[in-house]
């Protein structure tokens, strides 16, 4: 039997509830707070069991973080190619391709993520520029977007793509004037062009990737992420790592629904939550199926009500269209699982609604808990919509800054008036809604220090705007710290017994972040420098930062 007791800080249970000054955990889960926790520690140290002390030192216990939208397995396959996200311009990118391919000649294709898209006027990378690095291998790059690849001219030619070949369902092949392929392909559909014949990852490479994922995201206070896209190779290798007892933080699984073979994937989706149960995993759930209502507004696929400022592509692409959105949704929820769409724009954003909508009408009743991700652009008229239908806004407040992203690629295309109602989360938050939040790591930065800080502030690390863009969407440290936290675990379904997290409250499970210090009483824009000192998955240490704490502490000190 295992007892911990923690001191000596602050513990901070959530939005609403009472500080408390001490917490005892048993086998895992919080079992008492304060004078009973004080009572029940001694009464344990009489009996003679063990009993480790934690002092706080000053710091703050709060529930530990959740990404309610991520896609982890991406994020730990980066270091096994060429580091492009680190690139500040394109010819840092050919010069890390190059260094890359010398360092690994024994490569038949070079797979890496996750470049600037705005390093390019509109986004637009020219294959001509990787051939300089290497000509005689294929090269992929992923932007940050992960919605554009970016090719050399020997991975165009392996996948069959020139002037001729037509746009694929979609998916857009970019070109120069003659109508040659640039080298930048936008969405899956033409992503999947070169992805489909690349050589496949060896499994032990996304085996490592699952460890390094986890490595990150617990040094960052965070224990539970939903993996947003999943597909039948990313589900072997889950499987694989839950055989192997590889998984070292909880995560469930978005199974992605593609509107080209959806009435084949029905069976699968049934069949991949009783296999996923069936492995007995404590750390893995498949109960969710992942829907893309559109692309993003950086590629004008973002689906909007108002035509973009270009018209480059209209109105953007609605991926399903609402009616077969409509009738999958309906299908999907009858089934059992939680959905979950990625909705950019403000067009999909109510399609994704109606959706839910209908859904609701025609299934009846249940505990459903649906998400729409993202939810960057929110006409007035669907706002209080979350609320009403009990649908999860996962936002991801990283986003709501005015970087290179906003300024280059998307208020260009938006226009000043309506780029000025991207990220409503004050307003979707006090309209009732549930609001969790996501990174959408690796795209965007995966520690909730980061996101927290932009939610609390909506200004970049430079301080820009000294008074916050759109200032009236600033939202409290305590909401974001909630939204990262509880927020999520509403998500999971993990505020109900046996498996519940996100608060500190007795019969939680113990999942648990040490800060250094009270991140409300400090500069919100200084919250990334806040150190994390521990890590806590069911009670036992899953990171420790330094200095790590005395091992032994007496109930009576």
């Amino acid at each position: 039997m295992t007892i911990t007791l923690f001191h000596g800080g602050t513990i901070w249970r959530g939005t609403g509830r009472e500080t408390a000054s001490v917490a005892l955990v048993r086998d895992g889960r919080v079992e008492a707070l304060d004078g009973e926790a004080e009572r029940l520690a001694a009464a344990a140290e009489r009996a003679g069991e063990p009993i480790e002390g934690v002092d706080l030192e000053g710091g703050f216990l709060m529930p530990a973080f959740g990404d309610g939208h991520a896609h982890p397995l991406f994020g730990g396959l980066e270091a096994e190619g060429p580091d492009v996200g680190a690139a500040h311009s394109i010819p840092e990118i050919v010069a890390e391709v190059r260094r890359y391919a010398e360092a690994n000649p024994d490569r038949e294709w070079i797979l890496g993520a996750s470049y600037d898209g705005s390093l390019s006027e509109g986004g637009l990378f020219d294959a001509r520029w990787l051939d300089d690095a290497v000509a005689d291998r294929p090269v992929v790059l992923r932007a940050w977007d992960y919605h554009t690849v970016w090719c050399n001219s020997k991975a165009l030619e392996l996948a069959g793509i020139d002037a001729s070949t037509p746009d694929p369902v979609l998916g857009e092949i970019c070109r120069r004037d003659d109508g040659t392929p640039l080298g930048t392909l936008r969405e899956w559909g033409a992503v999947e062009l070169v992805t489909n014949v690349a050589t496949e990852r060896p499994m032990e490479e996304r085996l490592r990737a699952i460890e390094r994922f986890a490595d990150y995201y617990l040094a960052r206070g965070t224990t539970w992420v939903q993996d947003a896209w999943i597909e039948p190779a990313e589900l072997e290798v889950y499987l694989e790592a839950a055989r192997l007892d590889r998984l070292r933080m909880r995560t469930n699984l978005a199974l992605y629904a593609d509107p080209r073979r959806f009435s084949e994937q029905l069976a699968w989706f049934d069949e991949a939550r009783a296999r996923v149960t069936d492995a007995l995993s404590p750390m893995l759930t498949a109960n969710t199926v992942k829907f893309f209502a559109d692309g993003v507004v950086e590629n004008e696929t973002g689906a909007l009500l108002e035509p973009y400022c270009s018209a480059l592509h209209k109105h953007g692409m609605s991926v399903w269209g609402a009616e077969a959105l409509t009738a999958a949704v309906q299908a999907v929820d009858a089934a059992g699982f939680q959905v979950h769409i990625h909705a950019i724009g403000d067009r999909a954003v109510r399609e994704a609604l109606d959706a839910i909508e209908h859904a609701i009408e025609q299934n009846g009743p249940r505990d459903r808990r649906p998400v729409i991700a993202h939810a960057q652009l929110v006409h007035d008229d669907d706002l209080a919509r979350f609320a009403e239908l009990g649908v999860i806004p996962n936002m991801q407040p990283l986003w709501a800054q005015l970087d290179a992203l906003m300024t280059v690629l998307t208020v260009p295309r938006l226009g000043a008036e309506r780029a000025d109602r991207q990220y409503r989360m004050r307003s979707i938050e006090a309209s009732g809604a549930r609001l969790a939040f996501g990174s959408d790591w690796p795209v965007s930065s995966g520690d909730p220090r980061d996101g927290i800080a932009i939610a609390a502030t909506r200004r970049t690390v430079d301080g820009d705007p000294a008074g916050g863009w759109t200032p009236q969407e600033i939202l409290p440290v305590e909401l974001a710290l909630d939204a990262y936290s509880s927020g999520v675990a509403h998500q999971a379904f993990a505020d109900q017994a046996p498996a519940a997290w996100g608060e500190i409250v007795p019969g939680a499970a113990a999942d648990l972040v040490w800060f250094d210090g009270d991140p409300r009483t400090i500069d919100p824009a200084d919250l990334p420098k806040l150190a994390i000192r521990a890590t806590y998955l069911a009670g036992t240490p899953a990171y420790r930062g330094e200095p790590v704490p005395a091992p032994s502490y007496s109930a009576h000190s």
